[in-house]
């Protein structure tokens, strides 16, 4: 089968990544299955639309790419092969958690800070190391690692502004100002 053979063609094959490095990139665009595509496509969009509007473009795809190859080496060590995107989007999920720690996510079905929903990934993907299965999920954690590296390197520029606690309730010209901002007027 066609498809069969350029999956082959780019897939990273720890035996032979040395001999064919440009899989720990060209891996990254390819998935096992229409669901494993729509989960990162997903995640990507949700995620990394956030991130790059927080970091800009440019520093976006070096995290994406930079840490998807080092989510690559990392499935490498411990995998025959591996696919997918999973690796570069945790490394996007870790920025996230350095710069939006408190950014509320939803985690199977919970709301929770955004350095929790890290925390909870990070144990699950240790739980897999152990449980046999069709996930790659040494790359996740080591896309989640570079991710919160990344993340601090640039927290002092981008870094989440604090807000000050109000002293008391809402004045009634804070409540007009809210109004005419954000209320449809008749």
């Amino acid at each position: 089968m066609a498809s069969e053979s350029f999956t082959d063609a780019f897939a990273l094959v720890s035996a032979n990544v040395l001999f064919a490095p440009w899989t720990l990139v060209t891996s990254i665009f390819l998935h096992g299955s229409v669901d494993h595509l729509l989960y990162n496509m997903f995640a990507l969009a949700l995620f990394g639309m956030i991130l790059e509007s927080i970091i800009g473009g440019k520093k976006f795809l070096m995290l994406f790419f930079s840490g998807g190859i080092f989510a690559s080496i990392g499935a490498a060590l411990f995998y025959p092969s591996a696919i997918g995107a999973s690796g570069a989007i945790f490394a996007i999920l870790g920025a996230l958690t350095i710069l939006r720690p408190r950014m509320v996510v939803w985690v199977a079905g919970i709301p929770m800070p955004m350095f929790v929903a890290a925390a909870v990934w990070a144990l699950m993907d240790l739980v897999g190391m152990f449980a046999p299965g069709q996930t790659a999920n040494a790359a996740h954690l080591f896309g989640l690692a570079f991710g919160l590296v990344y993340g601090y390197t640039l927290v002092k520029k981008f870094r989440e502004e604090r807000r000050q606690k109000s002293a008391g309730p809402l004045s009634r010209t804070d409540i007009d100002n809210w109004e005419r901002k954000w209320m449809v007027q008749p």
